[in-house]
């Protein structure tokens, strides 16, 4: 059984720090913005979750 929730730790695209995320791997497609948690930018996200559960995850500028 494939997990339906990932944490990811990735660098925010503004300041650099270290963010953790959740993704829902249940979703092949997704995109949302969520603001950092330390410079509270908004950052773009595009997730892509394989046949295996596995998540590709971009994070951006908003308006990239």
């Amino acid at each position: 059984m494939l997990n339906e929730v990932d944490a990811r730790s990735i660098p925010c695209p503004y300041c650099g720090e270290t963010i953790e995320i959740l993704i829902d791997c249940s979703i092949s497609s997704q995109s949302y913005i969520e603001d950092c948690e330390v410079c509270c930018r908004p950052i773009s996200f595009a997730v892509r979750v394989d046949e295996h559960g596995y998540a590709d995850v971009s994070a951006s500028h908003e308006d990239e």
